[in-house]
Order: C-alpha cells, then sequence, then structure tokens
C-alpha cells in the first residue's frame, strides 16, 4: 500500500473540489460551546488544510498550532488559515509543554494509528492539556468498518487508507486509564460517512 504520507499529499491535489463534502459547522457548534466565548489555544492534530475547523477558532481569537505530516496540506493550511502556527510532523513524534492547550482536537485522523499508538496519544493529551480542558477526536467503530475491532485497509476518495479502532468500551477504558473523563460520545453521519466523535476533558485535580 502507498505511504498514507503521499496519500494525502496527492488528496491535497483536489481538495478545492472536495472540500464541501464534510460540513462540520454542528459539530463545531457543540464543542466550542464549552469554551463560553472564552479564548485559549488550540492544538490541532492532522490539521489539514485547516479551514473546516481552525478557521473557526481563529475567527474567534484563538491561538491555534497544526500539525500535519503532508507538507502539501500545510501549504494550503498557509494559504486559508495563515494565522495558524504550523508544524509539519507525524503527531506521534511531535512534542509539546505540559498543560500548554486549553483544547485539543484530532478530526479524521486519529484512527489512521495503530491501536497503540492511539493509546500514547491519548496519555499525551492527558499531559499537553490544561487542567480542565478538553479534546474532540473522530473514531471508527463498526458503522464504518463493519467489524466490531479492525486493523487493516478501506477505500476512501479511490484510496486504500490504513485504519484501526477497537470497541466503544475498549476506547473507553483506554481514555480512563490515560487519566481523561468522558463528556461525550456521539455516533454523526457527515458527508454519508458514520463515525464515533468523543468529547474528553482532563480533570482540574487527580480524582
Amino acid at each position: 500500500m502507498d505511504a498514507l504520507q503521499d496519500i494525502y499529499d496527492e488528496f491535497a491535489r483536489t481538495y478545492e473540489a472536495n472540500r464541501g463534502l464534510f460540513d462540520m459547522t454542528d459539530v463545531f457548534a457543540s464543542f466550542y460551546a464549552r469554551f463560553e466565548g472564552r479564548t485559549g489555544r488550540l492544538l490541532d492534530l492532522g490539521c489539514g488544510a485547516g479551514d473546516a475547523w481552525d478557521r473557526l477558532f481563529v475567527e474567534r481569537g484563538w491561538s491555534v498550532t497544526g500539525v500535519d505530516f503532508s507538507r502539501r496540506m500545510l501549504e494550503l493550511a498557509a494559504k486559508h488559515v495563515p494565522e495558524m502556527q504550523t508544524v509539519h510532523a507525524d503527531m506521534r513524534q511531535v512534542e509539546f509543554p505540559s498543560c500548554r492547550f486549553d483544547a485539543i482536537t484530532a478530526i479524521y485522523s486519529l484512527f489512521h494509528l495503530a491501536r497503540r499508538d492511539q493509546a500514547l496519544m491519548f496519555v499525551k493529551f492527558s499531559r499537553w492539556l490544561i487542567p480542565g480542558g478538553t479534546a474532540l477526536f473522530t473514531y471508527a467503530t463498526r458503522d464504518y468498518t463493519g467489524s466490531d475491532e479492525f486493523d487493516g485497509y478501506k477505500e476512501f476518495l479511490g484510496r486504500q487508507l490504513y485504519y484501526s479502532h477497537t470497541t466503544p468500551a475498549g476506547l473507553y477504558a483506554e481514555l480512563e486509564q490515560a487519566g481523561l473523563n468522558i463528556e461525550a460520545a456521539e455516533n454523526r453521519d457527515i458527508g454519508n460517512e458514520s463515525f464515533l466523535w468523543v468529547t474528553v476533558s482532563k480533570p482540574t485535580k487527580k480524582e
């Protein structure tokens, strides 16, 4: 299979034609309501071109850092969201100071990692968030792959992409082990694709 990074570099070439497929307006409104209009720092892992999500935070006065391993996607981000600081890196290898971010998002990106790497990212979420900080990520389930647990490839926009997931119960156990509270988990159908949208928070104090 082609490397995922190369595939997303290729997707960047046709991004403009496909950018309207995924309307996340309702998801953003639900997530942003948790911050009651205040500003802060957002880390977006797998930010892509940034205009479908990060732009909305920037417009509300947030400082946004976007991480993506596709250089071509980051070139689009520089065009669409020039205010966003971008980091060209694999999310599994990037590092930030502890208690750095008020919010972390991983939209349509985390499920491309192997399960062991997903669990490690949850630990990083817990470390990077401020106490009381919130994270939102998209998770694949049986609704998308057809299996309770999955580790393999699925077709997306004509290419075979790697996906990995456990059961929702297994996911929730990994999140709790990482020290994160599960705030919400909702199946959403966006662009004729059904994924689990999970919101977690870092406790304000050790429980």
